[in-house]
């Protein structure tokens, strides 16, 4: 557990002093967001703010997790990363710098538009693949590898991909990850465009998931002390716990800075890569179809994007909301921006206990 404040303390503070810094940076550069014409005029007061401020998230979860294993390591306690560990990190990064680069083509080029549809999708795609292949290998002393062919939802179910057999179960998978990686990035981006909101409430989903990963290592098959039909099946829970709790005190660094009105926006740096930090840890711990629980808010914003999209399509022209993302329809029905943000956020915490109480309900029932 001291791995988890060190972890969680120490990226904090990389993310509380490094982002005046790297705002500094980026006004010295000239590196501003540009800002949509269709979106609430209140937003055009936005335009040049610092953006890529995800990058500091990223990079104070990253020093804070090889800092914490090199300073446990040093004290005989760790034995340091870990597989599911290191994965969890390539698949935030990997996303990062796709979106590092839509972002910068953004402001290079000042519009709206980065990174072409298809580009962008590639991007994603590849490191999706890539983090799907690796995460069905390096198995530990008992054979788990750090995800299963299985579909899960507080644990693995009985569904397995692998039905049909090894190479089309692992093909299945593939396919089954990158479906869940792009809609979480696309949740996150999608909600990503008030002061704070998104930043606020990846720290509920992020705290959950260090929660469940105590929980996890406490209740984990390899203790001789936990009875078979509650333990879980999962690799490194321990370190999945670690990097939440990085990711949470990142956030809250950032937050500080990022809270209405936003000194600094996390761009799609920072949105893509929490997307794909929140689809790692439901893949890793065995929590796939919780996700859609405890990423509610996310869910409940994209669904609004397509409900607006289809039906826009389908009548002609007509709109459900006054704009999508469902942020921007409160604030035209005239709600200030931090009311929405806040209410947001209490949705976001409720999301996110819900899921916990499933999580916990399930273990009680087989118990």
């Amino acid at each position: 557990m001291i791995a988890l404040l060190i972890a969680s303390a120490s990226a904090l503070l990389l993310a509380l002093i490094g982002t005046p810094l790297f705002i500094r940076l980026l006004v010295s550069k000239s590196y501003g967001q540009f800002i949509r014409d269709d979106g609430p005029t209140a937003h055009h007061t936005k335009r040049g703010t610092p953006t890529m401020g995800g990058a500091v998230i990223v990079g104070s979860v990253v020093t804070a997790y090889f800092a914490t294993h090199l300073i446990m390591g040093a004290a005989g306690v760790s034995e340091g990363p870990t597989a599911s560990g290191l994965l969890l990190l390539m698949v935030t990064v990997g996303m990062g710098v796709v979106g590092f680069f839509d972002d910068y083509i953004k402001i290079s080029k000042q519009r709206s538009l980065g990174l072409s549809a298809p580009a962008k999708i590639i991007g994603q795609t590849m490191v999706g693949i890539l983090f799907a292949i690796l995460a069905l290998n390096f198995p530990d002393e008992n054979g788990r590898t750090p995800a299963s062919t299985a579909i899960s939802f507080v644990r693995d179910t009985a569904f397995d991909l692998a039905f049909a057999g090894s190479l089309v179960g692992a093909i299945l998978f593939i396919l089954w990850s990158n479906l869940i990686i792009t809609a979480a990035t696309n949740g996150v981006n999608l909600a990503d465009g008030l002061d704070g909101l998104a930043t606020g409430a990846s720290v509920f989903v992020f705290g959950a998931y260090m929660l469940m990963g105590i929980w996890q290592f406490n209740q984990r098959c390899a203790s001789p002390d936990v009875p078979a039909n509650i333990c879980y099946e999962v690799r490194d829970p321990l370190d999945l716990a670690l990097i939440a709790g990085a990711m949470c005190g990142a956030l809250v660094g950032f937050l500080w800075w990022n809270t209405s009105p936003a000194k600094i926006f996390m761009g799609d740096t920072g949105s893509l890569a929490i997307g794909g930090a929140i689809a790692g840890f439901a893949i890793l711990s065995r929590t796939q179809l919780l996700l859609v629980i405890m990423a509610g808010l996310f869910v409940m914003i994209t669904l609004s994007v397509i409900i607006q999209v289809g039906f826009f399509k389908l009548s002609g022209g007509k709109r459900v909301f006054k704009m999508a993302p469902l942020q921007h329809h409160f604030e035209l029905k005239g709600w200030q921006e931090v009311t929405v943000v806040v209410r947001f956020w209490v949705l976001a915490g409720l999301f996110v206990a819900v899921a916990l109480g499933i999580f916990y309900a399930e273990w009680v029932v087989l118990l």
